[in-house]
């Protein structure tokens, strides 16, 4: 039975402690050294059968990009751990992502960069955020995020070149610009300080994948030689995924031009006629990948939420859409790691209202 939460102290309070659920579930259910090194962490992409059961080998199946999710969902713990005082939660965390960060890579054959840009995007962020979480608990910065921030960093520059107008293709096959990496690109660009870059991204991304008429983000485009049939030299790819419209709202927060808070405000409403059903949230994807799609939209809807330069009407908005969604979850019992990182990612963005 779904919980019923009566104020909002006490839903705050709630949705707090579902979050801390949300942590050990994912921890305790998934979470373990990898290869029983000291100093790591990783994520298995499945529950094991049996509490007993053997933990993945190094050459289990692999999703780089989950991996990435599941370090933001660490950082997120550690920085409501310094906002509440728990600084001794706040270490722990800290550790735990360090250590994750250290497994991804040596699961990653001992490097960071692979083959799409978008995981590489991803972890980027993330990284970002830990060497953040490292610098304001420490006072030091996290010297292997900062090495990933780097390094990802230029393979994110590698990707962009003038064809179809500017972005970023989605993998070194370099035959496809989309949006699941031009939005978390354009965020950590504007994280870092590239601003330029990020905004000549956020505009591209407006030109080239924004659909008027819905108000949201499309998928991608294909360059491709003029024919009659794509006499533009594009081939489209209109679908829309809910996590589309997660990083490119960030990313027109962070930049905080008139144009893109006016932007960030019409995104909002759309995301709510155009992907939610009134009273029951925002829509939840299927599929192994598609179990993270809905709490990379709503961790970033929860920046939305405390934005002040947005209108009263766009956070209110924000904030509904992400209770509603999180409260569909609280009884779940996810058996991947996408559907437990998102579950928990919804708890905390609710908890961060």
């Amino acid at each position: 039975m779904t919980r019923q939460f009566k104020d909002p102290a006490a839903q705050a309070e709630d949705w707090a402690a579902l979050a801390r659920d949300g942590a050990t579930t994912v921890n305790t259910t998934f979470g373990h050294r990898l290869m029983g090194l000291p100093g790591t962490w990783i994520g298995a992409i499945a529950a094991p059968a049996a509490p007993a059961a053997q933990r993945p080998t190094p050459w289990s199946e692999w999703h780089y990009w989950w991996q990435a999710h599941y370090l933001d969902a660490i950082i997120d713990a550690g920085f409501q751990g310094l906002e509440h005082g728990e600084r001794a939660t706040a270490r722990l965390e800290l550790r735990r992502a360090q250590q994750l960060l250290r497994g991804i890579m040596l699961r990653n054959f001992g490097r960071f960069p692979n083959h799409y840009y978008d995981d590489m995007a991803w972890l980027a962020l993330a990284a970002g955020r830990l060497n953040e979480l490292s610098l304001r608990l420490a006072a030091r910065p996290a010297r292997l995020a900062l090495f990933a921030t780097r390094t990802l960093t230029r393979h994110l520059h590698s990707a962009h070149d003038s064809v179809l107008g500017g972005g970023l293709y989605w993998s070194r096959k370099r035959d496809f610009k989309n949006t699941p990496v031009n939005g978390p690109a354009a965020l950590h660009f504007a994280r870092i300080g590239e601003r330029q870059g990020a905004a000549a991204i956020a505009d591209w991304l407006r030109r080239e994948l924004f659909s008027p008429k819905l108000g949201l983000y499309i998928d991608g485009v294909h360059p491709t030689p003029p024919t009659p049939a794509t006499p533009t030299g594009r081939s489209v790819e209109h679908t829309i995924y809910t996590y589309n419209q997660g990083p490119i709202l960030a990313a027109l927060l962070e930049l905080g031009r008139p144009q893109d808070l006016e932007q960030a405000a019409a995104l909002i409403d759309a995301v709510k006629v155009q992907l939610s059903t009134p009273g029951a949230g925002i829509r939840l994807e299927p599929g192994g990948d598609g179990r993270l799609f809905t709490g990379i939209l709503c961790r970033y809807l929860a920046l939305a939420a405390r934005d002040e330069r947005l209108p009263a009407q766009s956070r209110d908005t924000a904030s509904c859409l992400i209770r509603e969604t999180a409260r569909k979850v609280i009884d779940q019992e996810p058996r991947q790691l996408s559907g437990a990182v998102q579950r928990w990612m919804l708890f905390s963005a609710a908890a961060s209202l």
